[in-house]
Formats: structure tokens, C-alpha cells, sequence
């Protein structure tokens, strides 16, 4: 048996071989251990070759067996009634006898007793062999007694005889078995077990090729402790290995030491090379044939290419594991796999300190509340809980107070050192963007920050790519800005840099003492450090401006409510001497000044001014002396009357937006604004008119305008602005006879009219270019609607919610591109014509009459999301059908929302009452199944527009019992009015998560809103939906890249961890793509009293979890509210005129109140900084600005279920 002692001395060719009897399991429980073996990467000997009764095993399988770490024994009832089976056996504890094979005997259907004494039906099984082998059967028989007495798993005794848990018992004590912890491992991984066995697993150890993966993340976030651990596991398994550390560092001696290294460990002789290029010649001529395993570590951009350029340069079986900072290194480079190193958790993160700082013979006193105070300043980060561990390691509590305190000022240079390594290979421009970050737009929106950087030059498309891909900065769900804590103090280290506590020296100022205090020393004298300010503490100190007027690199500055607690009025805001000739961005935000400055001012640079909120503005700067401005806003500058005459000759903006300026009566004529791409006006007074444009606006691809008069616009537009891209034009029609031209709009793509209910009869737009068209609430009644829209071939949104028609006038089967329908509100729709093929998503809630929506089975294979929510249409069972059987079921999520009960009362599993229901998984539902199918009933006076949360969790097979109460759902479970929501979540939205695991075998669903009383979802099941399902997944009539993020159901997902997710899936609104609880509505005096009813719903967010009585009567106080909330959801003016006149509002100086409740809304200026309410204009207007304090501060009534209240009483 020498080769039998060499092939256990080295490496070994499979991992585990199986012994088992091929009719007794090879279809059932062999073929399942054998699957779940393989997606571990388990090397598994499986015979799938039948012999024939009596022939001898052949030398191959023998070989098979001596080269088998494991051998795995699946006793059954007949396995010992094959000789094979048999001789197997015999040569498995051969081996297990003289080189240490490890053996694992499962008893399958058959107890171990039955085995060790040959009886019951593995005896009668036996007596056949044993008839025909009278030789074999002494050996036979000492072989079994002696297998049957080594400890291994009897299913039936196991998990209640689940077999998927014996197989996930089985598998994962050999995966133990083949990668152990050994003890120096173990303490180098302590709070990252779970990442070692990740990795492991992605590589793929046993399986054919050359694999490179790839480990990335933060400084100091145990990227090579972790690669090193796999390192000192797997290297036993390859012919050579080699450990490159440090190569940021190392690669300054040059690339050709480095890949002699390499040639040298692996060649196992002393090598050099002359050249880089005669580096990579030699490695992949050496090593292309070997099998080898070699770590790259802290690999920095093109040192990459020199030392492992391409799985060809290594031969068939080799690993090759690269840590790096860099995420487009290794995407760049096509690695196998990129693993993201992620930061410890909470319990993680106590265990590695604790493993550095805890000092049995030093008891520290609050130990315990100590270390969580580390612990959270490190915030997961690896490296600050080895380093401050181990410095506290022999400190006593005072000393370990001292050392935080200390932090705060001061961070620990060791863990700077290890951080600034990422921040110095950034290009200078990037490190402009981080600091900018670092200090100023943590947890800020991407969206406001990139006005900012892109007015500096810093090309932050690319730039913020870069930090993250770095590791430096992250962006959160919502696209506002993450920075690990640590990461942000090095970053203001670098800024404060040689003079922490001088600010003045300084290239940014943040913090507001430091500001205050800088005020308060010699304005006269110039600096030349700071190039960003920002502040917002209600300063009115003239010091302040002085100061910042002697800034000469100031770059942009951001004030907030200068001069506004002392209630004054200046004349101008900035000095003569106030000359920022560096200055690109200025915002201006909630003052007090008529005026920027006095007369003409140059600033050469700057690019964009926001003036929001500047309540006594009247005027603005000559923008002449801003040759460069290219973004221009003013937003509720309520006293300003005129914009000067010389922004219609600015040849350099490109954005121009103007909005809540009531007294704005004129604007300037468009002479010059060859470059202007985006204008928008709305909310100005009355008699403002759109301006007069005299030079043709080519680059102009943007015009919204909002409640003012256009008829020059009208009948100049299809000549001025040929290249229009998107047209709103909202209650804009106070026409006179005049001719509209629209036919020169040959680029236009999106176009949104709201006219309201007047009769105006206005001509529109409707070229061949358009891809979006929306005509909500422009109260159209039947043979109104333009027939053209039919012809619309290119059209792929079609909003028509809130009209008066009972049927469309065209065909919509002829517009092949839709694929949105949005019919909200269209309470008179009686039936649809038939839908066009590529449709997608139908919103048609509130259609009382419509019953139908046409045949979905045959033409619409992209159907991702449908809801009917009061409306009369309830074969939902038909319609769920439809949309499962579609393309979009094996990428996409979807969701239907339907009256009645049809789905749930024929739902695949039952729903149980509540909102939290379990699923057991079978096994190989990963592969089986493509989606999980969560159907819900609710009560439809639940709120609508926004998305409840899903929380799907992993369960343990023992913990279900009892954790989940058995009542099945019945009609009889509350609610007078049910609505049915039924999502579907594709396994493919799931795959990318930390929570997707084969192996989970059972899975609960806990549904919850933050406006909806779990008492109101009445019942919850889920299923699952097998992978043939759709008949359309082979269809490929329509490329599936056509539908766009717009036209796709979404879900969100938070948090993610091994353990559970949330959900949050999107909730199309009323309005156009509205999605997660926006809210559009139309004017409640159009509306039913039960249409009130959600709205009010909705915003109960708003209104502090308040509600508010409803009432039908526009003549009653209460409508009042009702119409200010109609304003606030559509961004209007609410005029105050009607009221005051009925006696219903009362203008008591400044404070509002609503008669005859007596009930104080607001005061004006004692309300919260955050929200800037504006004085009453002689148009007596309020705006939505203002109308959130109203209800969000104290309108508090009672919500009567959609029933007319009783008129209030005194002493309500």
C-alpha cells in the first residue's frame, strides 16, 4: 500500500468520498449531500456507474478511496446486499487503519444496531452476499461491526428526521474538518471567523482553473490579517506559496526585487531579473504549469500587471488572493471575485478589544462601560481596536478617561498613519474633494454638495467614484454621504495640519466657536489660508463680514440667517472692501438684507448664487460684474420687486431659477442668454409675464413656469427654443387670442399640463419625440382628450389621472413604447381598449367604475406592477397570473394591489392572521425557485401612497414552534374593506445580500408601516415560485435593457446582515412615478369626502401623528385646512382672500387663526429656525413654505373614518 501511504502524505485529489447504495439513495439523500457538498466547494468522489451484480471494483475506484480525505458511508436497508457496496468498505477502513482516513458513517433508514449485528433488513440484505462470497464474509462482517461502532448521524433521530439539517451537520463538520482554525489562526481572526470561512469558500479550492480573488476595503479594516489567516490554512494544499506583503511600501526598491521574490519563493532557488519585462516573461514561463497559492498584498494601481498580470501566467489549480484599497484595481484587472472587507460589528468589534485590552491582573473599575466607549469611537474599524487595546492594556480607569478625552482633540497617530495612506495616493484635485467632504458634507446630499463641487472644479463624478472605490467615503440609500468617523478626523488632521489651534491658518473653518472667535481679531488684517466657510448660528456680528471680506482664496461660502435675530433690516450685506476674487459659490440663506452690496461689485469666478429666504430683499446684484454665474436661484424673497435688466444679456448662465417671489412683477427681456439651458419661474405675483425673448435660445432644454401669464412665451417658443427637451407649463392660462406655435419643438420629450377646470381650449404639443405626457388634472371630459395621443408612437409614460372622461378616444394597442399608464382619480372610466405589449406598470386607483383592464395573458409580458386600490376590478387571481408568467419575473420585483379577496382565499399556502407569517424551505430552493410570493391583506383605509417595511428573517427549525401563533386567516378577521397586496421578490434582487445563504431552511415575514397599527393587516402568507413558472422567460421579442430604472419595481433593502433584511418596495403615487409616499392630490372641492380621507392618511406624517376632522362643506373651517394641505401636496399659493372674506380666517398681526375654533395655528416669528414663514402680501397669499408650520405645529382634530363629523361644539 505504498501508493496508498504517499497519497495521504500529500495532497489529496477529493475531499470527501461517498460510499453509499445507488437504489437505495443516489436520487434522494445522496444526491442532496452530494449538491450541498459541491456549493461549498467540498471535492466529492460520487461513482454514478452501475456494475453488475458480482463483478470485483475496479483499481480506479480503489484509487478513488486512498485519495479521499473523508469517506462518508451511507448505510441503508440494501446496502449490504452489494458486494461493491461491500469491498468498499473493506478497503475505506483499510485506509482509515493505516493513514488516518476519517470516516463518517450515516445510517439511513436503518438503526447502527441493525448494522454492527447484521439483522433486521440490513441482515436479510447481508445473508444474500453472504451466500454467494462465503471467502468475503468473515472480513465483511469484522468491517461493518467495526464502522458501525465509529460515532456518525442517524437522520431519523435528528432535526425531527428533517434530512436538510443532517446534510447542513454533515457538510459543515467536514468543512470544519477541512480548514480548522488552528490556535494562532483563530486568535489573529477574533471577531472575523465568518469572513474566513467567506473566503474560503470563494476560493474554490479543489476546482479546475486559476482563480483570482480579490479582498477590499478600508485602511486598517483586517484585509491582510485576514488574507494572511487563509494564507497559513490553504498552503499545505499547493506545490509552492508565497506571501508578497506590503507591495505599497516594497515596490519603492522597484518592481524587479519584487518579482524575483516571487520567482524565489515559488521556483524554491535564488532568482533575479534585469528588467520588469523580463519579470513577467520569467514568471509565466516558470510558473505556468505549477499549482500554486500566492498573496499580493496592498497592491496599488499598475504594480499589478508586473507581478500577477494574468490567470495564464499560473498553472491549472492556483489561487492568486490580492488585497487592496483600491476597488477599480481589481475591477480594472477582471478578478474572479472582489470580496468587501466589511467593519466589525458591535459584538465583534467587544471581543477584538477585549482580546488587546482586558488585563485579568489589572481590574479596571466600569470596565464594561470603558471599553463600549472605545469600542464606538473605533466604530468597527480593526486596526483602532488592536492599537487603542492594546495601549490601555496596563491603564487604570483614570488613564483610560484621559486617553478619550485626549482622541477628541488629538487622534491616535498610529491609526492616522495607516488611514493617510489611502488620502496620499488620491491626485490633488481628489484631495480637495475629500477635505471638502471630510469636513463640511458628511451626511449631507450628494445632490445640494455637487453644486458646489462642480462650481471648484472638481469633477466630482469621477472624483467621488474614486473615494469610494478607496474606501474613503461611502453613499447611503438615500445619496447623502458616509465617512467611516476615523476617516473623517484624519481628515481634519490634515487640515489643521502644522497649527491645530491656530483656525486662521487653516484651509477650511467649520466648527462655530472657532468661527465666533476668529471674529474678534484684527479684521484689517488679509488671510490667505481659508478657502471654505460655512456658517449658520444666527450671527449678526459686523466682525464677521469684515473677516471674511479679507479672505483672499476664499472659494465658497455659505451663510445661514445673518443679521435675523435682531430683527433689523440692513441696507447691504457685504462691505466695499469685500473683493472675493476667488469666490465660485455663495449661498445666502434665511437674512435680512435689502441689498448684497452697494453698486457694482466684481467677482470674476463666481458661478453659482442661491439666494433663498432673503424675506427683505428688494432687489438684486448687477450681473455684470458676475461674468462667470452660471446657476442663478431665487427662492422666497418675498419683498423683491425687480430682477436687474442685465441677467437678459448674460452670456454665461446656465440655470436660472426663480419660485415664491410675490412681489416679482417683471423679468427681465431675454436678449443674450445664448448659453442658458434650465429656466424655471412659478409663484411670483400675479401679474408677472413671462419674458420677452428676442435671441434665439438654442441650448435652452428646460422650461418650467408656474402660475404666470405666456403669451409672448406662446407665441414664440416653436422659434426660439427649438431644442426643448422638457415643457411644464402649470395653470398658466390666462390666454388671450393669440397663436401658439409648438411646431418647431421637434426635440421635445417631456411635456406636464395642469390647467385646472377651466375651459381655455390650449393646443398641445404633441410631436413624435415625445417619450413622457402628462395631462393630470386638466379636468378632461369625454371627446375632450386629443386623439392625437394615439399617434404618439415613441411615448413611454402616459399620465392622465384626475380627468372627467368615461372612455380614451384612441387606441392605445398603437403605442408600442408605453410603458406606464397612470389613470388615478379618473373616477367616470367605465373600461381600457386594449393594452399595448410592452406595458409595464398600470396605476389606475380610485376608478370607481372601471371593471376590467383588458386581456394580460397573451400581450403583456413586462407587466411589474399594477394597482387597482378602489376600483371595481377584482379578478386578481387572473391578473396575478398575468404578471407571474411574464419576462420580469427572473430579475425583477413586482407588486399588485387589488380589491377583494380572490387571491388570498386561493393562495398556493395559507395566510395567517396578522402580519407575520413563517416558510419552510425545501431543499435546493435557491435553484429550484426564483422568487419568494408575500401576499397580504389590509384594511384599504390604510394609508396608500408610501411602502411598508418587509423584515425577512432566517429561523432556526427549532425555533419556529412558538414563535409564530397558528391562526389561519379568515374573512371573518376584522376589516370592513379588504385590499390584497401581493409582492413578488426575484432571487436575483437578493443574491448581492449578506443574508442570502442556500442554506437557510426556514424564513419569516414581518410586515410593518410606520402610519399602519399591525392591527390592521388582517392576514400575511408567502410561497415561493418555481423557477418554470413563467412561460415567457424564454421570450426575447423585446430587449429587457428598454426598461429603465423608471419602468422596473424596486425594492430597497436595510439593513443586511446574515441574519435579516428589510425590504421597503417602491409605491407608485397619483402622480407621475411617484414613488415612496410623494403626494399629489387635486382640489378637494372636486373631491368625494372618502378621496379625502388617505390624503389626510398621508399626512399624518406631516401633522405630528395628529388628525384632523374632515368635513364636505367648502364654507365649513375645516375646509380651510383641507385646501391648505391641497397647496402644500401641489406646491401652490393658498389664497387667503375667501376666508377672510367668510370670516373664517383671522390676520391678528402676524399670527393666524382659524374661526371659530379659536385655535392658534402658528406665530410667524417664534416658529422653529428650520422653517421660514413668510409676512401676508397685500395678495394675501400663503405658500407651502409656510403652510407646514400650520398644520405640522397645531392642527390636532379627530379623523371620523371618512364619516362627516358633528359640527364642533364650544367647548371643543
Amino acid at each position: 500500500m505504498a501508493s496508498s501511504s504517499s497519497s495521504f502524505s500529500g495532497s489529496y485529489v477529493y475531499d470527501v468520498f461517498l460510499s453509499f447504495r445507488g437504489e437505495d439513495t443516489r436520487k434522494t439523500f445522496v444526491d442532496h449531500l452530494y449538491t450541498a457538498l459541491e456549493q461549498r466547494h467540498i471535492r466529492t468522489y460520487k461513482d454514478d456507474i452501475t456494475l453488475p451484480r458480482g463483478e470485483s471494483v475496479g483499481p480506479a475506484l480503489l484509487k478513488a478511496i486512498q485519495e479521499s480525505r473523508h469517506a462518508v458511508i451511507i448505510f441503508s436497508k440494501n446496502y449490504a446486499d452489494s458486494s461493491w457496496c461491500l469491498d468498499e468498505l473493506v478497503h475505506i477502513m483499510k485506509c482509515r487503519a493505516e493513514n488516518g482516513q476519517i470516516v463518517m458513517p450515516v445510517f439511513y433508514d436503518v438503526d447502527a444496531s441493525d448494522v454492527r449485528k447484521q439483522k433486521g433488513d440490513f441482515g436479510e440484505a447481508f445473508s444474500k452476499q453472504v451466500a454467494e462470497n462465503t471467502t468475503k464474509a468473515e472480513l465483511w462482517r469484522k468491517e461493518l461491526v467495526a464502522a458501525s461502532n465509529i460515532s456518525g448521524w442517524e437522520p431519523k433521530n435528528i432535526a425531527n428526521g428533517h434530512e436538510s439539517m443532517v446534510i447542513k451537520k454533515i457538510v459543515d463538520t467536514i468543512f470544519g474538518g477541512l480548514f480548522p482554525l488552528n490556535s494562532d489562526i483563530d486568535e489573529g481572526l477574533v471577531g472575523m471567523r465568518a469572513r474566513f470561512q467567506d473566503l474560503i469558500s470563494q476560493l474554490e479550492i479543489g476546482s479546475d482553473g486559476v482563480r483570482m480573488v480579490g479582498i477590499w476595503g478600508l485602511g486598517g479594516g483586517g484585509k491582510t490579517t485576514l488574507a494572511t489567516s487563509v494564507y497559513m490554512e490553504i498552503k499545505c494544499r499547493f506545490k509552492s506559496h508565497c506571501i508578497i506583503e506590503n507591495i505599497r511600501e516594497s515596490c519603492k526598491s522597484g518592481l524587479k526585487k519584487l518579482q524575483g521574490e516571487i520567482l524565489s519563493a515559488l521556483c524554491k532557488t535564488k532568482m533575479e531579473v534585469d528588467s520588469v519585462a523580463e519579470g513577467k516573461r520569467e514568471i509565466k514561463s516558470r510558473l505556468c504549469h505549477s499549482n500554486v497559492l500566492v498573496i499580493l498584498d496592498d497592491v496599488i494601481t499598475t504594480k499589478l500587471e508586473a507581478l500577477a498580470g494574468s490567470p495564464n501566467w499560473f498553472g491549472d489549480g492556483s489561487r492568486i488572493i490580492i488585497t487592496t484599497r483600491d476597488e477599480h484595481l481589481l475591477k480594472k484587472h477582471k478578478v474572479d471575485h472582489v470580496s468587501c472587507v466589511r467593519l466589525l460589528s458591535h459584538d465583534e468589534a467587544i471581543a477584538l478589544f477585549n482580546s488587546h485590552a482586558y488585563n485579568e491582573e489589572k481590574h479596571i473599575k466600569d470596565y464594561k462601560k470603558l471599553s463600549s466607549k472605545v469600542v464606538s469611537y473605533a466604530d468597527g474599524l480593526p486596526l483602532a481596536l488592536k492599537v487603542l487595546g492594546s495601549f490601555l492594556y496596563d491603564k487604570d480607569a483614570k488613564e483610560w478617561m484621559s486617553t478619550m478625552d485626549r482622541l477628541r482633540d488629538i487622534p491616535e497617530s498610529e491609526i492616522v498613519d495607516k488611514l493617510i495612506i489611502s488620502y496620499d495616493g488620491l491626485k490633488p484635485v481628489e484631495k480637495e474633494l475629500f477635505l471638502d467632504i471630510a469636513c463640511f458634507f458628511r451626511g449631507e446630499r450628494k445632490f445640494d454638495a455637487m453644486k458646489i463641487f462642480d462650481a471648484c472644479g472638481f469633477h466630482p463624478e469621477i472624483g467621488i467614484k474614486v473615494l469610494i472605490q478607496k474606501s474613503l467615503i461611502t453613499l447611503t440609500s438615500d445619496e447623502r454621504f458616509g465617512m467611516h468617523d476615523l476617516i473623517q478626523e484624519m481628515g481634519h488632521y490634515i487640515v489643521r495640519g502644522e497649527h491645530p489651534n491656530n483656525p486662521e491658518k487653516h484651509s477650511r473653518v467649520w466648527k462655530h466657536a472657532e468661527i465666533s472667535n476668529m471674529c474678534f481679531g484684527d479684521a484689517t488684517v488679509e488671510n490667505g489660508q481659508i478657502e471654505a466657510i460655512e456658517f449658520g448660528d444666527n450671527i449678526h456680528r459686523p466682525q464677521f463680514i469684515m473677516f471674511i471680506s479679507k479672505m483672499k482664496k476664499l472659494r465658497w461660502l455659505r451663510l445661514k440667517e445673518y443679521n435675523k435675530g435682531n430683527g433689523e433690516a440692513h441696507n447691504c450685506l457685504f462691505p466695499d472692501s469685500f473683493q472675493a476674487t476667488n469666490l465660485v459659490f455663495f449661498k445666502l440663506d434665511k437674512s435680512v438684507q435689502k441689498l448684497l452690496w452697494k453698486g457694482y461689485k466684481h467677482l470674476p469666478q463666481l458661478k453659482v448664487l442661491q439666494l433663498h429666504s432673503l424675506e427683505r430683499l428688494v432687489s438684486t446684484p448687477d450681473f455684470n460684474g458676475l461674468p462667470r454665474l452660471q446657476k442663478l436661484e431665487l427662492n422666497q424673497c418675498y419683498e423683491l420687486e425687480e430682477i436687474h435688466p442685465s441677467l437678459g444679456n448674460h452670456r454665461s448662465l446656465k440655470s436660472v431659477h426663480v419660485s415664491f417671489c410675490y412681489k416679482l412683477r417683471m423679468f427681465p427681456t431675454i436678449v443674450r442668454m445664448e448659453q442658458l439651458e434650465s429656466l424655471h419661474i412659478s409663484h411670483c405675483h400675479k401679474s408677472l409675464v413671462f419674458p420677452e425673448i428676442q435671441a434665439n435660445m438654442e441650448c435652452l432644454v428646460q422650461l418650467d413656469v408656474s402660475g404666470i401669464q405666456i403669451d409672448a412665451l406662446l407665441s414664440s417658443i416653436g422659434e426660439r427654443c427649438t431644442n426643448l427637451i422638457y415643457l411644464r407649463l402649470h395653470h398658466c392660462f390666462n390666454l388671450n387670442s393669440i397663436e401658439v406655435k409648438f411646431d418647431g419643438l421637434k426635440c421635445l420629450k417631456e411635456f406636464k399640463c395642469s390647467k385646472g377646470p377651466e375651459k381655455t381650449p390650449f393646443p398641445l404639443p404633441l410631436t413624435r419625440s415625445l417619450r413622457k405626457l402628462d395631462l393630470s388634472s386638466c379636468f378632461f371630459e369625454d371627446g375632450e382628450i386629443p386623439s392625437d395621443i394615439g399617434e404618439l408612437s415613441n411615448l413611454q409614460d402616459l399620465n392622465l389621472h384626475y380627468n372627467n372622461f368615461s372612455k380614451l378616444d384612441f387606441s392605445l394597442s398603437h403605442l408600442t413604447q408605453l410603458k406606464l399608464l397612470n389613470l388615478v382619480g379618473c373616477k367616470r372610466l367605465v373600461k381600457l381598449p386594449g393594452l399595448p405589449s410592452n406595458i409595464a406598470i398600470i396605476i389606475a386607483d380610485g376608478c370607481d367604475k372601471l371593471t376590467t383592464i383588458g386581456d394580460l395573458n397573451e400581450n403583456c409580458k413586462w407587466l411589474c406592477y399594477i394597482s387597482l386600490v378602489d376600483s371595481n376590478v377584482i379578478d386578481g387571481n387572473r391578473l396575478l397570473q398575468s404578471m407571474l408568467k411574464g419576462n420580469a419575473i427572473k430579475h425583477q420585483s413586482m407588486h399588485l394591489r387589488v380589491k377583494g379577496l380572490e387571491i388570498p382565499k386561493q393562495f398556493t399556502n395559507r395566510l395567517y392572521a396578522g402580519n407575520k407569517c413563517r416558510l419552510p424551505l425545501p431543499e435546493n430552493w435557491c435553484n429550484d425557485f426564483c422568487g419568494f410570493l408575500i401576499c397580504v391583506v389590509v384594511d384599504s383605509r390604510d394609508d396608500l401612497w408610501s411602502s411598508p417595511d418587509i423584515d425577512i428573517k432566517e429561523e432556526a427549525s427549532d425555533d419556529m414552534r412558538g414563535m409564530f401563533h397558528d391562526v389561519v386567516w379568515g374573512e371573518s378577521f376584522g376589516g370592513e374593506r379588504y385590499v390584497t397586496w401581493v409582492w413578488y421578490v426575484s432571487f436575483a434582487s437578493l443574491r448581492c445580500t449578506e443574508w442570502w445563504n442556500p442554506t437557510h431552511k426556514n424564513v419569516s415575514f414581518d410586515i410593518h408601516h410606520n402610519n399602519t397599527k399591525p392591527s390592521n393587516y388582517l392576514g400575511i402568507g408567502a410561497s415561493l415560485v418555481p423557477m418554470n413558472n413563467g412561460g415567457g422567460l424564454t421570450d426575447t421579442s423585446t430587449d429587457s435593457s428598454e426598461f429603465t430604472d423608471d419602468y422596473t419595481h424596486k425594492i430597497s433593502i436595510r439593513p443586511d446582515s446574515k441574519s435579516y433584511l428589510t425590504i421597503s418596495p417602491d409605491v407608485f403615487g397619483p402622480g407621475l412615478g411617484t414613488k415612496k409616499g410623494e403626494m399629489i392630490v387635486r382640489d378637494p372641492f372636486q373631491m368625494e369626502l372618502s378621496e379625502m380621507t388617505p390624503i389626510f392618511k398621508k399626512c399624518e406624517t406631516i401633522i405630528s401623528k395628529n388628525f384632523i376632522s374632515l368635513t364636505g362643506n367648502k364654507d365649513h373651517p375645516n375646509a380651510c385646512l383641507v385646501y391648505m394641505l391641497y397647496c402644500l401636496a401641489n406646491q401652490r399659493p393658498f389664497n387667503l382672500a375667501y376666508y377672510m372674506e367668510k370670516r373664517m380666517v383671522s390676520v391678528i398681526k402676524n399670527d393666524v387663526m382659524v374661526l371659530p375654533y379659536g385655535m392658534l395655528l402658528t406665530r410667524l416669528y417664534k416658529h422653529v429656525s428650520t422653517i421660514q414663514p413668510c409676512p401676508l402680501t397685500d395678495n394675501h397669499f400663503l405658500t407651502p413654505h409656510f403652510m407646514v408650520p400650520l398644520i405640522e405645529r397645531r392642527a390636532k382634530r379627530f379623523l371620523v373614518d371618512g364619516k362627516r363629523p358633528h359640527p364642533p361644539t364650544s367647548s371643543s
